[in-house]
């Protein structure tokens, strides 16, 4: 007889799915959602803002820092929300591991290369590079 036998069973089960990892995947792919709706309108108005604009007067937009922090903060939260939501259609629906564990090494360095890429591109315009 094992320790984890001689726990109680709401001990045993309290936050913990057979994963070991709890809620904390749904957690925060529901944070990122809400994150990104907040974010999504914020970037919706200012591209409205900006639908007659010139180079100049977007690149000054992008440039004040809350812009430039906000815009930041939507790309890399798109990405991780994205990678969330393809984990949980990959490890449903996929049944080979060796094409599971490579699809999900893919998805992820394809967001942080897609991420790296939106986040230097709104430094450069906000920097003015």
């Amino acid at each position: 007889m094992s320790a984890k036998d001689l726990q109680h069973p709401i001990k045993r089960a309290r936050g913990l799915g057979s994963a070991q990892s709890g809620v904390g995947h749904w957690w925060t792919q529901r944070l990122t959602a809400i994150a990104l709706v907040v974010l999504g309108l914020w970037f919706l108005a200012t591209v409205l803002r900006l639908a007659h604009a010139d180079y100049e007067t977007a690149r000054t937009l992008v440039g004040k820092p809350w812009n430039a922090i906000l815009l930041i903060a939507f790309v890399v939260i798109m990405f991780w929300h994205a990678v969330l939501g393809l984990q949980v259609v990959i490890e449903d629906y996929v049944h080979t591991r060796w094409k599971e564990v490579s699809l999900l090494v893919l998805v992820k360095f394809l967001a942080v290369l897609g991420a790296l890429a939106g986040v230097l591109a709104v430094l450069r315009v906000a920097l003015g590079a």
